[in-house]
This record gives structure tokens, C-alpha cells and sequence, in this order.
């Protein structure tokens, strides 16, 4: 297995670099410590990450877009995630989302939507599939029970079908100018043969954005409500089979209605939040002095940096693995599991970075934090430790009381019972939602 890069790799991988050292990382801490969370985002790094084709790297050429591998793309989400995460993540769900369209639409479809998201800088794309009494049941639903899962209704009206309902936790809805929307359609039927698949521009009729999530982590990466109050949309906007979404998202990659990508999408993006710890930490430690000495001349911290060095090379080895092999069409389990190491390895590597930090006074130090409320983030998109592998610290649940200590508030942590439940935390760490199964839990 070669893993060397191409010129072409390379080349996308250093434009990526230059974007985060020199545009992303000046502005990163100012956002993360805004006051609420329509200070948190800035359309300029959209604007100048899309002119350079961050945006639209899944496109294929024939609809003006990139049309890279997917070891390029993990590659420049791992650079965009050295500088922050959250606008890493902002461009990565657009990789996800185009390549459903161009995977899983008619060609009409491609025509009408793909165009105009290579042509506007500021198009961004979403999924809307948790709702606040639905979340990893509409992953793995229970086959013999029609209640289970999403509750948005979708009724038949000639030519257009009305929708009714709200979702929540979506990301990229306060910023997005279209969305994936899946919806009942037959809610007499099991989820897998009653939902069907909508594309839903932002200005469809009856349809807003609802109340805009003021995160923890990811500050930057916008979630909101979806609010669906008679929103009247033409047939002509379904993907795939009516009562059979999953049939064209399939083809695609996912039989979660998802896209191949997010496995790789989320590891890939933990391993640019690691190396930018290995970095931080080793530049503190050469410049730092404690009882009069340097404190790389510690022995205990430079254990801890070897350790976090050696953690993320092993998970930069897997993330390039698993875009070698979606590149290759080669199906392994290798993608969920590098999904789940990351979680492991973001969390303890940003965490060792922490200590070497000594604490959050100082700039260096807010930013060391950030990575680590960032890094939490994992334990309910990629399971956790909380969801019962053993951590460094022995306690399965050790991260989520050390995060508790962190902050000095008292958290619920509810353990992820599959990938893909949501956990916020919101209000600078006043509240924590659960939307997980159903009903949603809330402290």
C-alpha cells in the first residue's frame, strides 16, 4: 500500500495548510469567545476557502467542481482543522452533501441544485434528520415499530407535498441555502419503508430556521431548528423512491441515509485538531520555563509529547488507510473504527496538551482549552469513552467527569447508545441536550 502523495495531493494539502495558518488561526480564538452565536461565524473564511475550491472539492468536474479523491479531502479537512475544527467541519458537510446529489440524484436534480452551489461562494449545504424526540433511533430503528423515530409528515398534494414538523440540532441550517430532509411520508409503516428524501431550498414557502444553537465546541459551526409549517414542496424535489429513501442513498455509500464520508470525515478532522495540539504543545514547552528551567527539559513533559505524538501519527496512518480504500472502492470496517478511535485520541491528546498548558490564562492556554471542548464533541458523534471503551484514566466514564472538573458545573452525560446521537452543549455550558431516543432528555 503506497501512501505517498501526488503532486496534486500536495498541492491541495499545502493550500490548505497556507488558508489555516495565515486566515483561520488569527480569528479562531475571537470566535470561539464570542457572547452568543451569531458572533461565532464569518462569511469571509467561507469566501475565501471556496474561491480556492475548499467547498467544493466532491464536485465532479463535468458540474464545475473539484472532483478530488478522498485522500485529498482528508487530507485538506485535516489542514483546515489544524486552524479550527468547526470551519473545517463547515466545509467537509458540504463534500458530504454534494456528493449525495451527485450520487443519489436524477439528472435534473444535478442540473438545478449542483450548478448553482459551484457558482455561489456562499451556498452551503445541509441534512436535517434529528428531531427533539428523534435522534439515533432514525439510525437503527426498531424494525416492528412505525412510532419509532423522525415524526416530520410529509402528505401527498398533486404535484407538491406538505410538510409539517421541525427538526433540531441541524448543522449548517442557519447558515445553508439548501438541505436534505428526510420526512414520513406513510407514518403507518416502519421508518425504512415510510420516510422519503426531500431537497429543500431555503426560501421554499413555509419553511424557517427556528432558534440558533449557542454551542460549547464547534462554536463556529452554526446548528439550528428546522421549522415546517405547511411547507409546500414539488414532487420534482424528491431523491429517489417515495417511501424508500434509503434505496438511493444506498448507492451513495450509506444505508444510514447518510454518505460514505462521514467516518472518514470525523476522523480525518480529529486528526487535524491533534497534530495542532502536538504543535502547541511543543512550542509551549520550548519557550515555557517553570522553577527556572524549560519545561521540555521535564522528563514527565516530554512523555506527554511523545505521547500525543505518537497517538496522532498512528491516527494519521488509519485516516489516510481509510480514504486509500474509499478510493479504491474496498469496503472494510476500517472506516467506523478509525470514527471511533479518533474519539479516543482527540480527546486524550487535546487533554495532555491542557496539562502541559498548565491552565487557561494566557492566549496559549484559551486556545489549549478550546481544543479540549472541542474535542468532547467526539464523544457523541463517534462514540465515546462514555459509551463504554476504557480510558487512559481507567473509568469508562472518566472523560465525562474530567470534563465536569474542567468547568466546574455539573453535567448529565447520557451514554451514546449508537453513533450519531446529539449531545450540545449550550449557553457556555448551561445546559446540555440529549437527543438520543426517544423523547429527547434535557437538564
Amino acid at each position: 500500500m503506497d501512501f505517498s502523495l501526488s503532486n496534486e495531493q500536495r498541492s491541495w494539502q499545502m493550500a490548505a495548510r497556507k488558508v489555516a495558518d495565515e486566515e483561520i488561526k488569527p480569528i479562531t480564538l475571537a470566535l470561539d469567545e464570542a457572547p452568543d452565536a451569531h458572533g461565532t461565524f464569518n462569511w469571509d473564511i467561507i469566501d475565501k476557502g471556496s474561491r480556492l475550491g475548499f467547498r467544493t472539492l466532491a464536485v465532479p468536474k463535468e458540474y464545475g467542481g473539484e472532483g478530488t479523491d478522498y485522500v485529498t479531502q482528508a487530507l485538506v479537512m485535516a489542514e483546515l482543522a489544524r486552524g479550527d475544527s468547526a470551519i473545517s467541519k463547515t466545509f467537509s458537510q458540504n463534500w458530504k452533501w454534494s456528493h449525495l446529489i451527485a450520487q443519489a440524484c436524477n439528472t435534473e436534480q444535478k442540473e438545478r441544485f449542483l450548478r448553482p452551489f459551484v457558482a455561489d461562494h456562499r451556498f452551503l449545504l445541509g441534512k436535517g434528520i434529528t428531531e427533539p424526540t428523534a435522534g439515533s433511533d432514525n439510525r437503527m430503528p426498531p424494525k416492528d415499530d412505525p412510532k419509532a423515530g423522525l415524526k416530520l409528515r410529509a402528505e401527498r398534494d398533486g404535484d407538491e407535498w406538505i410538510l409539517n414538523g421541525e427538526k433540531c440540532f441541524i448543522a449548517n441550517a442557519p447558515v445553508g441555502k439548501l438541505f436534505f430532509v428526510d420526512a414520513r411520508s406513510n407514518p403507518n409503516a416502519p421508518l425504512r419503508e415510510g420516510t422519503t428524501m426531500f431537497l429543500i431550498p431555503r426560501d421554499t414557502p413555509g419553511f424557517r430556521i427556528g432558534k440558533v444553537f449557542n454551542k460549547s465546541g464547534w462554536r463556529f459551526y452554526r446548528n439550528g431548528e428546522m421549522i415546517f409549517e405547511n411547507a409546500r414542496v414539488p414532487h420534482a424535489n424528491v431523491v429517489g423512491h417515495v417511501n424508500n429513501s434509503d434505496m438511493k442513498t444506498a448507492q451513495a455509500g450509506d444505508r444510514t441515509g447518510g454518505d460514505i464520508f462521514g467516518d472518514l470525515e470525523l476522523a480525518a478532522n480529529a486528526l487535524g485538531v491533534c497534530i495542532d495540539a502536538c504543535e502547541q504543545a511543543m512550542k509551549h514547552a520550548k519557550t515555557h520555563k517553570q522553577g527556572g528551567a524549560v519545561l521540555f527539559e521535564q522528563q514527565m513533559v516530554q512523555l506527554k509529547i511523545n505521547k500525543m505524538n505518537m497517538l496522532t501519527e498512528a491516527l494519521r496512518s488509519l485516516v489516510l488507510r481509510v480514504a486509500w480504500e474509499h478510493d479504491h472502492k474496498i469496503h472494510s470496517a476500517n472506516a467506523g473504527l478509525a470514527m471511533n478511535y479518533s474519539t479516543d485520541v482527540i480527546q486524550e491528546v487535546t487533554e495532555l496538551n491542557l496539562e502541559i498548558h498548565g491552565g487557561a490564562g494566557s492566549p496559549e492556554g484559551r486556545h489549549a482549552e478550546k481544543l479540549v471542548r472541542d474535542g468532547f464533541i467526539w464523544s457523541h458523534l463517534a462514540a465515546t469513552p462514555c459509551s463504554g471503551s476504557r480510558s487512559r484514566r481507567g473509568s469508562p466514564r472518566w472523560r465525562c467527569t474530567r470534563f465536569q472538573r474542567l468547568w466546574r458545573h455539573p453535567l448529565n452525560v447520557m451514554p451514546s447508545l449508537v453513533p450519531g446521537i446529539h449531545v450540545f452543549l449550550y449557553g457556555r455550558i448551561k445546559a446540555i441536550v440529549v437527543a438520543g431516543t426517544s423523547p429527547a432528555m434535557t437538564s
